[in-house]
């Protein structure tokens, strides 16, 4: 009976890694965060804005509230959490700068965290701010996806 289930647990073993290893060959080794349970994340925020002005930046969800900063140009500020078990999870912030005030989910599980999602899944989430929108750049170096003003 032992023998039966240790060679149970071997099989159940081989094909959940199996199934990792094809997951993480599509190119894109970050996709293998979309499958796992509480996958870390860390979200970085760039104040690009043309204008050279301070970008005032305000980030929270349901539960956490980051704070107010300041950002000169040219800085940036970071955070980092773990995608909840549900993958609802999502981070909205305020963008403030002269005579003007924008909103945008800067973290959404659903499109950031989610590997049929065209944008693709990444762990390390970089945002570049500028004033027509704000951009999500790629670790790889290729071009940056820029997405709406909410």
């Amino acid at each position: 009976m032992a023998f039966s289930k240790n060679n149970h647990f071997k099989f159940v073993l081989l094909i959940f890694l199996y199934s990792l290893k094809k997951s993480s060959s599509f190119g894109n080794h970050s996709s293998i965060d979309g499958l796992l349970l509480f996958a870390p994340k860390h979200v970085t925020i760039f104040n690009t804005l043309a204008t050279r002005a301070k970008l005032v930046v305000h980030c929270m969800n349901k539960k956490k509230d980051l704070g107010i900063k300041e950002l000169p140009i040219g800085a940036s500020f970071d955070f980092r959490f773990r995608v909840n078990f549900r993958k609802t999870i999502t981070y909205n912030c305020s963008f403030e700068w002269p005579e003007r005030e924008e909103t945008f989910d800067i973290f959404r599980a659903d499109r950031d965290d989610n590997e049929t999602s065209p944008y693709g899944v990444c762990r390390e989430c970089i945002w570049y701010i500028f004033e027509s929108a704000p951009c999500r750049g790629k670790r790889d170096g290729g071009r940056s996806i820029c997405f709406s003003w909410d």
